[in-house]
């Protein structure tokens, strides 16, 4: 394997993985210049093992990682050539030559005229600015802002579980049957249990536009991935979409587009409802509105009539919540960052606990 098939497929990877894995321009320069070392260019499997030490950071991601290399690595192999042997030319019968003609005798051409100067026009001459290759690149790393993937919103959803006993009794208990049979002296017949079944209804809300916009692309994400109910394993999301404050009507889509009744939504919250609320709160642009305070204060009292399941997804860090209204809302509602620890802690209250709390 040369050095240039084995970058190829680096590159390949490196596209299909850097949002999973949170991979940097870095983690791809450093391993270019692993494999310019002499690294890994013995085979794939050689490659897969440099790879795989520079860019995964935990166990659960390393079989993603190995199927996502062998599938580019079976698809850069398909598509590159293969020469194919020459195959030697049949031998051609050559012609004979025909003889030579008769000498022609010469006639006399007038010599041509002479050409005309040519008339030189200045022009501008062409400019190419020097390329400057990669590996000559210095300074800070170039790293995307993701503070919270995909990956680690399905893990931490695959949590928000409420397990219930439901249908007919087709489960044998045995310890309940062993039990029955001691107390009364002698085997009856068995004891049969319901089976569990998870019973979880989430309600997402969405602060839309304004200043949650540079947002917008976190929080499909969070939507995409609670709504996939084999990734995700939640019965029923109920979605709305709001700007700033919940008011009188809230909407169905992220355009806000389609309204409806706020008391539609609030009938539809029971006791075993978890609420979600994912919004800047006013800490993006510095701002406490005592307005902003009072609604919000109104609305979650509201919720908390009929659930205590809330908790507040900020995706602003906590350092930027001090003296704007989120600092407010933080004491009426459990309030977390948007990162892997506070969205975790975040399942833990819409589960009903209270552990990490963040204020």
């Amino acid at each position: 394997m040369n050095d240039y098939e084995a970058q190829t497929i680096l590159l390949a990877v490196f596209e299909r993985l850097r949002k999973d894995l949170n991979l940097g321009i870095g983690e791809l320069l450093a391993a270019y210049r692993a494999v310019a070392g002499g690294f890994g260019v013995e085979g794939p499997e050689a490659l897969c093992e440099i790879a795989r030490m520079l860019w995964c950071h935990a166990r659960e991601a390393e079989e993603d990682f190995n199927e996502v290399f062998n599938d580019v690595v079976v698809k850069v192999a398909r598509h590159t050539p293969t020469a194919e042997p020459v195959k030697p030319e049949p031998p051609v019968d050559r012609p004979i030559p025909p003889p030579p003609e008769p000498p022609v005798q010469p006639v006399n051409i007038p010599p041509p005229a002479a050409p005309s100067p040519l008339r030189v026009e200045p022009a501008p001459l062409p400019v190419k600015t020097p390329m400057r290759p990669v590996q000559d690149i210095t300074g800070p790393e170039l790293r995307a802002y993701w503070p919270l993937s995909r990956r680690s919103m399905v893990y931490a959803w695959r949590y928000l579980r409420r397990t219930v006993k439901e249908g007919p009794r087709d489960v044998l208990n045995i310890a309940a049957t062993v039990e029955q049979s001691a107390r009364i002296g002698f085997f009856l017949c068995p004891v049969y249990d319901r089976r569990m079944q998870n019973k979880n209804h989430l309600v997402l809300l969405i602060d839309q536009g304004g200043s949650m916009v540079p947002f917008h692309r976190f929080t499909r994400d969070l939507v995409e991935t609670a709504c996939d109910g084999q990734k995700s394993q939640i019965q029923r999301v109920d979605l709305a979409y709001f700007q700033n404050v919940p008011p009188e009507h809230i909407f169905r889509d992220p355009h806000l587009m389609q309204p409806f009744s706020r008391d539609n939504l609030l009938d539809g919250i029971g006791p075993d409802t978890s609420v979600l609320v994912v919004s800047d709160a006013g800490a993006a642009r510095g701002h406490r509105r005592n307005e902003r305070i009072r609604a919000t204060a109104e609305f979650l009292s509201q919720v908390k009539r009929r659930t205590t399941q809330l908790a507040w997804l900020n995706p602003m860090p906590q350092t930027r919540w001090a003296g704007t209204s989120a600092q407010f809302i933080a004491r009426l509602a459990p309030m977390f960052q948007m990162d892997r620890e506070g969205f975790g802690n975040a399942i833990v209250a819409l589960r009903g606990q209270t552990r990490g709390r963040q204020k």
